[in-house]
């Protein structure tokens, strides 16, 4: 399901993920313990992953609803740290709104020593997302080498349990930094980063080569490289409808934005129109 959400527009998979998640707790209900406990550790997840699809349909209170759900599920089957990633999962609700001060509240809250080291690595990730929003840079920094302290050596990808968070870049912590660096007001950094990290996103994730392929372009457009940020932003607009996105849709919309100050740019205009098509409401 994680492979076909990266190639699959999200309104599709939601109605068959909702069915798969309770067709797995339901399993639990007259189960021996030694089955109830891993299905209910699966429909976790599987309820994790809907609320991510739910919010890149756009439906952020959905999204809140099946991550809360995902944190009782896990507990449940006892795992009590799922409830640490839901944090992490409603701190990137936060900051798509913009909401620095909140996200940076909830990462933090997900970061104890109790906590597993990815997940805390993960929330330190957001942590940084959050303090670069406002232009924290000595402690956005920071966060992100704590970060890349807990992420690495990770080996959830070698385990048998479905693996927390991204699974498609294989450095998250230098994915982070040029996200950040971008917010930071240094464009020139963030797309040398960018550059290095999205050529190692593997081809069928289009939906995560999206949501870094527009970061990337945008720092390159902050870095006055114009027909540069057209190029990749025209690759990248193609796959669009395939896998269309909320939240990717709010850097491209920041593109079209800064892009709109090079109106006198041929390969800005050419691009305009396939951008308003991306950034138009869908009709039913």
């Amino acid at each position: 399901m994680r492979k076909l959400g990266q190639s699959t527009a999200p309104k599709v998979l939601l109605p068959l993920l909702e069915t798969q998640t309770r067709m797995v707790a339901g399993l639990t209900a007259d189960a021996p313990s030694a089955t109830r406990t891993p299905a209910l550790l699966l429909a976790s997840r599987f309820a994790e992953f809907t609320g991510w699809m739910a919010q890149e349909a756009g439906d952020s209170g959905a999204a809140l609803a099946w991550t809360g759900e995902a944190a009782e599920l896990a507990r449940a089957g006892g795992d009590p740290y799922l409830g640490s990633y839901a944090l992490v999962r409603r701190a990137l609700i936060t900051l798509y709104a913009g909401d620095a001060a909140g996200t940076v509240a909830l990462a933090r809250r997900a970061q104890s020593d109790q906590i597993p080291p990815r997940i805390r690595g993960l929330a330190a990730q957001r942590e940084a997302q959050g303090l670069a929003l406002v232009g924290d840079e000595r402690d956005c920094l920071r966060s992100l080498d704590r970060a890349r302290e807990l992420l690495h050596g990770d080996d959830a990808r070698s385990g048998a349990e479905p693996v927390i968070g991204t699974t498609h870049v294989s450095d998250p912590a230098a994915m982070t930094t040029g996200w950040c660096l971008h917010d930071l007001g240094r464009p020139k950094a963030a797309a040398e980063i960018l550059d290095r990290e999205c050529h190692r996103l593997p081809p069928h994730a289009l939906r995560t080569r999206a949501r870094y392929g527009f970061r990337r372009s945008l720092a390159h457009a902050a870095s006055g490289e114009i027909e540069r940020a057209c190029t990749i932003a025209g690759e990248l607009l193609g796959v669009m409808p395939t896998v269309p996105s909320a939240t990717v849709n709010s850097d491209v919309r920041r593109l079209a934005r800064e892009l709109s100050r090079f109106r006198s740019s041929r390969a800005v205009r050419d691009l305009q129109p396939t951008m308003a098509r991306v950034l138009a409401p869908a009709h039913d």
